[in-house]
């Protein structure tokens, strides 16, 4: 089996995922009155961050974990559906070089996998017009209640290299042959799983990385 694994912000996305949850969030008609509470939470660890005393990784999850708290005492019905109204306008604006990449990938019989940190219903619905074996994304945690710490499991850094190799534990993979498309620093792991790794529009660390391995890089 050959795989072509495929990252969702900035590579099959060309944008980042989360300012437009956030503006979501602000605009929604339902929950637009949850966005002063996430907020206010957010600016202090996003201020340490900034300030290069609080890790990014520790920042993204904190971020996540506050977005969902937004939604405690809803129902998984209207989570869903929240996600899939924005995901239905992100839907046409996808990378369509990228795209051409993946279904040229899906004609050559590869096994095609999109691998995010986004949240697994965004990724369903913005990817409805493209078919993909494996979609794995941040799962939600849909038993939300009020006065209880919401835990997620974000799929970023490592953690995406892991999963994938779960994936396939009990499956023979031809690494060698197999592509794998990212655009940040922080999907190295996955990168340099396969055989082809693709650099997407690279941040500067991973660009770096990119020129001095002579790997591709799509610009």
């Amino acid at each position: 089996m050959k795989l072509a694994i495929f990252d969702f912000d900035g590579t099959l996305f060309p944008k980042e995922t989360f300012p437009l949850l956030m503006n979501h969030l602000k605009t929604h008609p339902n929950y637009h009155q949850n966005y002063r509470h996430f907020i206010t939470g957010l600016i202090p660890v996003y201020v340490a961050y900034k300030c290069k005393l609080c890790p990014e990784k520790t920042m993204k999850e904190y971020s996540m974990r506050r977005y969902l708290s937004s939604f405690k005492s809803t129902s998984k019905e209207e989570i869903n559906q929240f996600f899939y109204e924005l995901g239905d306008s992100m839907s046409t604006k996808l990378s369509d070089s990228v795209v051409q990449r993946l279904e040229q990938h899906r004609k050559d019989g590869y096994y095609i996998m999109l691998v995010s940190g986004a949240f697994e219903p965004l990724l369903h619905s913005v990817t409805k017009n493209i078919s993909f074996d494996r979609i794995i994304g941040t799962s939600i945690p849909f038993n939300l209640q009020k006065g209880k710490q919401v835990r997620i499991d974000p799929i970023q850094g490592y953690r995406k290299k892991e999963v994938v190799q779960e994936q396939f534990s009990n499956v023979e993979v031809d690494w060698a042959n197999s592509y794998a498309y990212g655009d940040s620093y922080s999907d190295l792991d996955v990168l340099e799983l396969v055989g082809n790794p693709v650099a997407v529009k690279p941040d500067s660390r991973l660009s770096e990385v990119a020129n001095n391995r002579k790997w591709e890089m799509m610009v």
